[in-house]
């Protein structure tokens, strides 16, 4: 069965093409080199006129675990506001700012994404993870394994284990836990926490296990990248949300010792401590230290003004936070020996001077990062703001004249202290199809994904081409996923599930006989039992597995 895609303007970064009128051809949910002459072509789609991209990928996003469920149970009244109804196509779903799984997985196909990646599975927690990934349709999903808190490592670390113990107990996490990447959560600090410290600078010990948070990072930065795995450490930094922590950002940078490292939602670590109320904007200085640091990457973690809610595992910040919840209600939690996180309700406000200058800060780093295939658009749902305020954010992006009359909107005093105004930068499609595409799939690991080169799954997005971008990116013409029509005219017609995405670098099994040890001592489970298979995730046919390649073991960075 081939499929023809006719005259659709296509940018595919990933290949270079920018713009030009190409014909697509689909086989088997693959996209295929055009076919001998005389093959018969099974469905046409005339799309003159029309802007066609490889499916969007949300390489951050919290669509799985235990915080997103107790995000859903704290707030009822998002759910009850925001219904969606049971349709013969559709199972009935809810919620804005959260939604349930099922709505998750409709309204992302329905924007033209394609895949999402849930950046904080705790390895206690990601067969539960998984399984409610799973019951997300449509998209592609994968996970980043949370280390750096966890007690087994810290306990490493404080026993002066060589390099190559941690990489195996890393590898064995990454297979036991699925995952795609390796995230780390305020190193240290969510142990830190527990011990009653309140704040965790990055070469400040944790009181506990006389452990600094960059000697975390620097040894799961090393270990990633030993390892092979494509996705680079996945940061999320100390002293969120804290005025001043632009030193802590730009220091981690400078720390890694040149191994690459991924600074998830960096608008949060972006603030200085200038002006009368000693907040200020640090945007310049971070997006100077990504543009001359190669081995940084960054997603931005972009605030929109409206109701949301914080969901995060940093209990540090979110403990640090709940006072200012909206409403005013809050869940701090420890897991095991694993973790923690903190859920608050937030809205933001364009009149809050704190709020407006965050807005601001996020847009200042967009536009000051030179090179689009590093630096990715995020709202760090929800924490930001719901994923469905991407096509607002990627107008923002791409049309000064609107971004400046929502500049003129907020706060007067928070006006006055950004550099927004004078930055002159528009995006053109082709670097959003780099950062909403052909980056965020190379940045990940997906090598057959973000690109609409022959061999690639037929993931497809089509979209009017219209001045509004806003209207254009909300509302696409058709999405194909794997091959199939998923969507047209911005609605489900065909509901199908995605693939789950991995890697298994190789490791030592010995390894094993240590961790089977601590958990017959510490924990309430068998290490067994926290081992997720592709059963787990596939066993009801609704989705499949798909290990990415490795690069292999690799010898420390120069």
């Amino acid at each position: 069965m081939l499929t023809k895609l006719i005259g659709g303007k296509v940018y595919d970064p990933a290949n270079k093409i920018d713009g030009q009128v190409r014909d697509i051809y689909i086989r088997d949910g693959r996209v295929v080199d055009r076919p001998r002459d005389g093959e018969p072509v099974s469905q046409e789609y005339n799309l003159n006129g029309k802007v066609v991209m490889a499916g969007a990928i949300d390489m951050h996003t919290h669509i799985g675990g235990g915080k997103v469920n107790i995000a859903r149970m704290l707030l009822p009244e998002d759910h009850r506001g925001d219904p969606v109804a049971h349709t013969e196509l559709c199972r009935a779903g809810c919620g804005h700012v959260i939604p349930s799984t099922l709505t998750t997985g409709y309204r992302y196909a329905e924007m033209g994404y394609t895949a999402g990646f849930e950046p904080a599975v705790l390895p206690i927690n990601a067969r539960q993870a998984h399984l409610e990934m799973g019951d997300t349709p449509i998209i592609d999903k994968g996970g980043y394994v949370m280390l750096g808190s966890d007690d087994f490592l810290l306990r490493m670390l404080a026993a002066k284990k060589d390099q190559n113990a941690i990489n195996d107990y890393v590898a064995w996490t990454m297979h036991a836990s699925q995952a795609m990447g390796i995230k780390v959560v305020n190193a240290g600090g969510i142990s830190a926490f527990k011990f009653n410290q309140r704040m965790l600078d990055l070469d400040e010990k944790n009181s506990h296990y006389q452990i600094t948070p960059r000697e975390v990072l620097n040894t799961l930065s090393r270990a990633v990248y030993e390892l092979g795995v494509p996705h680079p450490l996945h940061v999320h930094g100390n002293n969120l949300g804290v005025p001043g922590n632009v030193e802590t950002t730009l220091n981690t940078m400078a720390g890694v010792e040149g191994y690459p490292i991924h600074l998830t939602h960096i608008q949060f670590h972006s603030y200085g401590t200038e002006g009368d109320r000693k907040f200020s904007s640090g945007a310049a200085r971070i997006a100077e230290a990504i543009n001359q640091r190669k081995n940084v990457s960054a997603d931005v973690g972009q605030i929109l003004f409206g109701q949301t809610v914080t969901a995060s595992g940093d209990n540090m910040a979110q403990f640090r936070n709940h006072a200012a919840g909206s409403p005013h209600k809050w869940v701090c939690m420890d897991i095991e020996c694993d973790a923690g996180c903190g859920v608050v309700p937030f809205k933001y406000k364009d009149q809050n001077f704190v709020n407006a200058l965050q807005w601001a800060i996020g847009l200042e780093i967009f536009l000051l990062v030179d090179d689009p295939w590093r630096i990715f658009l995020t709202t760090d749902h929800p924490n930001g703001a719901p994923f469905t305020s991407y096509p607002h954010l990627i107008k923002l992006l791409m049309d000064k004249t609107f971004r400046n009359e929502m500049l003129s909107r907020i706060s007067p005093d928070a006006q006055a202290m950004s550099t927004l105004a004078s930055i002159d930068r528009e995006y053109s499609l082709y670097e959003i199809a780099i950062m909403t595409r052909a980056g965020a799939a190379k940045l990940v690991g997906l090598h057959d994904r973000g690109h609409l080169g022959a061999g690639a799954g037929a993931d497809i997005t089509v979209y009017t081409d219209q001045p509004d971008r806003e209207a254009m990116f909300a509302k696409p013409d058709y999405v194909f996923k794997d091959g199939e029509l998923v969507v047209k005219d911005g609605s489900v017609v065909k509901v199908t599930w995605g693939t789950t995405h991995t890697v298994k670098p190789e490791f030592d099994r010995g390894i094993e006989r240590e961790i089977k040890k601590y958990f017959d001592a510490y924990h309430t489970v068998n290490m067994e039992h926290v081992k997720v298979t592709d059963q787990h995730i596939a066993d009801d046919g609704r989705g499949r597995v798909q290990v990415h390649e490795c690069k292999g073991r690799r010898e420390k960075a120069v």
